[in-house]
């Protein structure tokens, strides 16, 4: 076990940021907002041809705050450079479609001031200006019926590793790991596993938790979950021990949902009471917690979407890095 390096923590909030100037535009106002001030922020625009400098402008005279533009390199080697701008002995990192509550910063500190760890990860929760698709993305992220609750705060079905959109380190971290490596998707995780082999100690915070926009489409959620489950195969590559049952499950899902409607089609209509049977427990789960019918049924659409986009991306990944052999983890 790494011994702890720091008492009183000192934060740096790094956010890379790529094309979303309105998002980052609410995430500091949400910064301005905090009942601690105790943090610099790092803006690190990733090559946006949306740049977001003259909102960060706007908030010089509120915040500490400081911008920087780069070549486009990736989300980690982004995270790596804001972290070498960066003055405090903790960074925060975030990402830039998120929203902070006002005590975020005062319930990081006091944790880490009581019971220090060299890394922690928050998790996130919906907003209730967030539309019903961002609503039902966030249930199928979140909720128990879909990943297990592993994004929504619950101590798990396996070991926590703090995920990207919330999550901090200490320098020491940052000395002992070199920092994020170049890889498109599932960075975050590598650097969790990382930090894990190397003896610091993780902490989930759950009262440090963040309103986590993601996408606000179906379209684009499809895209990130998909990219999702072809990070766990390379994950898998680096890191052979960190593939969990839970990871394989979405893709047991989509060979089941797709031998249900083969078997419906061909034999009998009975085949589809299963899925049907889920979708219920979906649609009235999503309506008790969102307390509206409309994000229950919109939640089903997500959550099969996030399964099956998932599994999807897991089995081509395995298809093309483990049966045919192509070993490139960047993709």
């Amino acid at each position: 076990m790494v011994e702890k390096s720091i008492q009183v923590p000192t934060f740096s909030i790094v956010v890379p940021v790529y094309n979303r100037p309105k998002e980052i535009t609410e995430l500091l106002k949400s910064l301005c907002e905090q009942t601690n001030q105790n943090f610099e922020i790092i803006i690190v625009d990733d090559g946006s041809t949306k740049k977001c400098d003259d909102q960060v402008i706007n908030f010089k005279s509120m915040l500490d705050v400081k911008y920087f533009y780069k070549e486009n390199s990736g989300p980690g080697l982004t995270r790596n450079f804001g972290n070498e701008k960066s003055k405090g002995n903790f960074t925060i990192f975030l990402d830039s479609d998120c929203i902070l509550p006002p005590d975020y910063i005062q319930v990081v500190q006091d944790r880490l001031t009581k019971d220090y760890a060299d890394a922690f990860g928050g998790p996130d929760k919906a907003h209730k200006e967030f539309t019903a698709i961002q609503k039902a993305i966030n249930y199928s992220m979140t909720s128990f019926w879909t990943t297990g609750g592993i994004r929504g705060g619950r101590l798990r079905v396996n070991k926590f590793y703090p995920r990207s959109f919330n999550m901090g380190y200490s320098k020491c971290v940052f000395e002992k790991t070199k920092g994020f490596f170049d890889m498109r998707y599932g960075e975050d995780i590598d650097m969790s596993i990382r930090i894990e082999n190397e003896g610091f100690k993780t902490t989930l915070i759950q009262d440090a938790y963040v309103y986590h926009k993601r996408r606000t489409n179906f379209r684009q959620f499809f895209k990130q979950v998909f990219h999702s489950g072809k990070a766990r195969i390379n994950l898998y590559i680096r890191h052979p021990h960190s593939l969990k049952l839970i990871h394989i499950i979405p893709f047991i899902f989509l060979l089941s949902i797709t031998s249900i409607l083969i078997l419906s089609l061909w034999l009998s209509i009975l085949f589809m009471i299963p899925l049907i049977f889920y979708s219920l427990v979906i649609a009235i789960d999503a309506t008790i917690k969102n307390r509206n019918i409309n994000i229950g049924l919109q939640s089903v659409a997500s959550s099969f979407i996030q399964l099956c986009g998932y599994g999807l991306g897991f089995g081509v990944e395995f298809w093309n890095k483990i049966v045919l052999g192509n070993k490139p983890i960047r993709h």
